[in-house]
Protein backbone atom coordinates (compact mmCIF):
# COMPACT_ATOMS: atom_id res chain seq x y z
CA UNK A 1 0.00 0.00 0.00
CA UNK A 2 1.42 3.31 -0.89
CA UNK A 3 2.20 6.18 1.75
CA UNK A 4 -0.54 8.92 -0.08
CA UNK A 5 -3.77 6.54 0.64
CA UNK A 6 -3.33 5.52 3.70
CA UNK A 7 -2.51 8.81 5.30
CA UNK A 8 -5.07 10.11 4.04
CA UNK A 9 -6.88 7.31 5.40
CA UNK A 10 -5.78 8.15 8.59
CA UNK A 11 -6.74 11.50 8.24
CA UNK A 12 -9.93 11.04 7.29
CA UNK A 13 -11.15 8.98 9.92
CA UNK A 14 -9.87 11.08 12.10
CA UNK A 15 -11.88 14.26 10.88
CA UNK A 16 -14.99 12.18 10.63
CA UNK A 17 -13.96 11.04 14.50
CA UNK A 18 -13.96 14.83 15.32
CA UNK A 19 -16.98 15.43 13.92
CA UNK A 20 -18.62 13.21 15.88
CA UNK A 21 -17.14 14.43 19.30
CA UNK A 22 -18.39 18.41 17.69
CA UNK A 23 -21.31 17.17 17.02
CA UNK A 24 -21.90 15.57 20.29
CA UNK A 25 -20.41 18.60 22.07
CA UNK A 26 -23.55 20.81 20.23
CA UNK A 27 -26.06 18.20 21.62
CA UNK A 28 -24.81 18.20 24.96
CA UNK A 29 -23.95 14.75 24.93
CA UNK A 30 -21.53 13.26 27.81
CA UNK A 31 -19.66 10.18 27.65
CA UNK A 32 -19.79 7.15 27.25
CA UNK A 33 -23.26 7.90 25.36
CA UNK A 34 -22.63 6.87 22.18
CA UNK A 35 -26.57 7.89 20.65
CA UNK A 36 -28.51 10.21 21.68
CA UNK A 37 -31.73 9.34 23.28
CA UNK A 38 -35.06 8.81 20.50
CA UNK A 39 -36.85 11.95 22.88
CA UNK A 40 -33.75 14.22 22.50
CA UNK A 41 -33.77 13.11 18.52
CA UNK A 42 -37.68 14.48 17.92
CA UNK A 43 -36.40 18.08 19.93
CA UNK A 44 -33.33 18.35 18.44
CA UNK A 45 -31.68 18.55 15.15
CA UNK A 46 -28.22 18.51 16.73
CA UNK A 47 -29.00 15.10 18.60
CA UNK A 48 -29.98 13.75 14.95
CA UNK A 49 -26.85 14.71 13.36
CA UNK A 50 -25.08 13.41 16.39
CA UNK A 51 -26.66 10.25 15.86
CA UNK A 52 -25.84 10.33 12.37
CA UNK A 53 -22.05 11.61 12.78
CA UNK A 54 -21.65 8.17 15.18
CA UNK A 55 -23.55 5.55 13.06
CA UNK A 56 -21.24 7.36 10.29
CA UNK A 57 -18.43 6.50 12.14
CA UNK A 58 -19.30 3.00 13.62
CA UNK A 59 -20.32 1.90 9.51
CA UNK A 60 -16.82 3.34 8.55
CA UNK A 61 -15.16 1.32 11.38
CA UNK A 62 -16.44 -2.36 10.97
CA UNK A 63 -15.57 -1.86 7.64
CA UNK A 64 -11.98 -0.97 8.35
CA UNK A 65 -10.35 -4.71 8.50
CA UNK A 66 -11.72 -5.93 5.33
CA UNK A 67 -10.55 -3.09 3.74
CA UNK A 68 -6.94 -3.68 5.17
CA UNK A 69 -6.90 -7.45 4.96
CA UNK A 70 -7.79 -6.80 1.53
CA UNK A 71 -5.76 -3.62 0.17
CA UNK A 72 -2.83 -5.66 1.73
CA UNK A 73 -3.24 -9.04 -0.08
CA UNK A 74 -3.86 -7.22 -3.33
CA UNK A 75 -1.03 -4.99 -2.96
CA UNK A 76 1.58 -8.18 -2.80
CA UNK A 77 1.05 -8.38 -6.63
CA UNK A 78 -0.91 -5.12 -7.85
CA UNK A 79 0.34 -1.89 -5.76
CA UNK A 80 -0.91 0.22 -7.94
CA UNK A 81 -4.72 -1.22 -8.38
CA UNK A 82 -4.58 -1.78 -4.41
CA UNK A 83 -3.90 1.92 -3.76
CA UNK A 84 -6.11 3.07 -6.52
CA UNK A 85 -9.02 1.40 -4.86
CA UNK A 86 -8.23 1.77 -1.46
CA UNK A 87 -7.83 5.63 -2.19
CA UNK A 88 -11.07 5.41 -4.08
CA UNK A 89 -12.72 4.08 -0.73
CA UNK A 90 -11.04 6.41 1.64
CA UNK A 91 -12.64 9.39 -0.72
CA UNK A 92 -15.62 7.92 -1.18
CA UNK A 93 -16.06 7.25 3.26
CA UNK A 94 -15.56 10.88 3.06
CA UNK A 95 -17.87 12.18 1.00
CA UNK A 96 -20.24 9.25 2.63
CA UNK A 97 -19.51 10.77 6.27
CA UNK A 98 -20.39 14.52 4.86
CA UNK A 99 -23.66 13.44 3.25
CA UNK A 100 -25.00 11.61 6.48
CA UNK A 101 -23.82 14.11 9.11
CA UNK A 102 -26.43 16.40 7.48
CA UNK A 103 -29.15 15.00 9.47
CA UNK A 104 -30.76 13.39 6.11
CA UNK A 105 -28.75 9.65 5.61
CA UNK A 106 -30.26 9.65 2.26
CA UNK A 107 -27.19 11.99 1.29
CA UNK A 108 -24.70 9.34 1.81
CA UNK A 109 -25.87 7.11 -0.41
CA UNK A 110 -23.33 7.92 -3.52
CA UNK A 111 -20.53 7.82 -1.17
CA UNK A 112 -21.56 4.69 0.10
CA UNK A 113 -22.14 3.14 -3.53
CA UNK A 114 -18.58 4.22 -4.47
CA UNK A 115 -16.71 2.77 -1.50
CA UNK A 116 -19.05 -0.51 -2.04
CA UNK A 117 -17.66 -0.65 -5.31
CA UNK A 118 -14.13 0.28 -4.53
CA UNK A 119 -14.37 -2.72 -1.78
CA UNK A 120 -15.68 -5.14 -3.88
CA UNK A 121 -12.94 -4.34 -6.43
CA UNK A 122 -10.53 -4.92 -3.14
CA UNK A 123 -12.07 -8.37 -2.36
CA UNK A 124 -12.16 -9.77 -6.39
CA UNK A 125 -7.87 -8.65 -6.66
CA UNK A 126 -7.31 -9.91 -3.97
CA UNK A 127 -9.32 -13.35 -4.79
CA UNK A 128 -7.25 -12.92 -7.69
CA UNK A 129 -4.18 -12.62 -5.65
CA UNK A 130 -4.45 -15.34 -3.76
CA UNK A 131 -5.90 -17.35 -6.13
CA UNK A 132 -3.05 -17.42 -8.64
CA UNK A 133 -1.06 -17.86 -5.59
CA UNK A 134 -2.60 -20.92 -4.71
CA UNK A 135 -2.75 -22.45 -8.04
CA UNK A 136 1.45 -21.63 -8.39
CA UNK A 137 2.02 -23.39 -5.40
CA UNK A 138 -0.09 -26.60 -6.27
CA UNK A 139 1.68 -26.29 -9.59
CA UNK A 140 -1.49 -25.77 -11.84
Amino acid sequence: MSAPPSYLQSFSLLAKRSSSVCAGKQQGSSYPQLYAEKAEVEKSVDALRFNCAQRAHQNTMESIPLLYLTTCLTATKLPIVAASLCGTWVLARVFYTRGYVTGKPEKRERGAQTSILALFGLIGTATYVVGSAVKGQLGF
